[in-house]
């Protein structure tokens, strides 16, 4: 990706996109920029998904395609209060990334793994219970 420090001035950092079954909703971008320990921010999967063709986002984070009509590059502002970066990405490593996480655990499926969760933590307090009893 491209960190757009002004109109003028940009320059290419490596960026690492990763996804975890056990948090479905969420995708992390990791930032390792020269100089400064890696930084991390998570956000909703559904929310990088849509910004790709479309503007998307309120508050810490905002994906928005340069072209909407195109699927050429996408923008990813970050803020925390009045600090915010800006970042430039091709769509197409952005889409292919969604794409195997959706592979993983499809859109709109991510509640059944919750459901999993709740159930393996019911047995394993049965189990301890058990134990304990025993």
């Amino acid at each position: 990706m491209s960190f757009l420090v002004s109109e003028e001035l940009s320059f290419r950092i490596p960026v690492e996109l990763r996804y975890e079954t056990c948090d479905p909703y969420a995708v992390r971008l990791t930032f390792h920029l020269p100089g400064d320990a890696p930084v991390t921010w998570a956000f909703g999967r559904e929310l990088l998904i849509d910004g790709v063709g479309q503007p998307c986002g309120e508050g810490d984070v905002r994906v928005t395609p340069v072209e909407p009509e195109a699927l050429g590059e996408v923008l990813i502002r970050l803020q925390v209060g009045a600090d915010h970066a800006l970042f430039r990405s091709s769509s197409a490593p952005l889409v292919a990334f969604l794409d195997r996480t959706d592979k993983l655990v499809p859109l709109g499926q991510e509640g059944a793994l919750g459901d999993f969760d709740a159930h393996l933590d019911e047995a394993l307090d049965r189990i301890l219970a058990e134990q304990g009893a025993g």
